[in-house]
């Protein structure tokens, strides 16, 4: 059964990567837009005072012009690739360095206290309305997300919404999943 999941999850990433490629810059950053724009909509995206955000790679949701503006009214946290781990920092524009897989990534002191986050957005390669969320392989996320008890916002264009993604034990589900066209909450 696990070699079964493994294969699945290996083969939807597969034709995610196909069609990714063929969304050009433009409509990344106009879907990019409408996704962080219903995010602001939602009542935890406004109570939110600590957000765990995620620097974005290329063929992700761009995230870098909400980061630097939310950075404003809130206190931006981002993910920094540490080994087999994350640690968390808090978002400077001065102190931003490339990092693993080429991804700017925060300097300074690690957040100790992941209770201090109030809602977490996250990014994924697939998402189903369940919650179910498909990673790129490594865990990270996984690892981190079982850490923390804030409400939980995987972010993607709406081609990466699947009827089913298949989900271990160690899989963390998603309190909410948001596209360009929609909003899902699991709960």
């Amino acid at each position: 059964m696990k070699e079964n999941t493994a294969e699945l999850k290996k083969q939807l990433r597969k034709e995610i990567s196909v069609i990714k490629k063929t969304i050009g810059k433009e409509e990344k950053i106009n879907k990019s837009n409408q996704i962080l724009e219903k995010i602001e909509s939602l009542i935890f995206f406004r109570k939110a005072v600590n957000i765990l955000f995620y620097h974005s790679l290329p063929d992700e949701v761009q995230t870098g012009r909400a980061i630097e503006l939310w950075s404003h009214s809130k206190n931006i946290y981002l993910p920094v690739v540490d080994g087999d781990e994350l640690r968390i920092r808090k978002y400077d524009k001065e102190l931003l360095k490339k990092g693993s897989y080429d991804i700017l990534e925060p300097q300074g002191e690690d957040l100790r206290d992941l209770s201090v986050i109030d809602l977490v957005i996250v990014p994924g390669v697939a998402f189903d309305k369940k919650g179910n969320r498909l990673g790129r392989g490594k865990g990270y996320y996984d690892r981190l997300l079982k850490n923390i008890k804030a409400v939980k916002i995987g972010i993607c264009y709406n081609f990466q919404i699947a009827d089913k993604i298949p989900a271990d034990e160690h899989d963390v589900p998603l309190d909410g999943i948001i596209c360009e066209n929609e909003i899902f909450m699991t709960e």
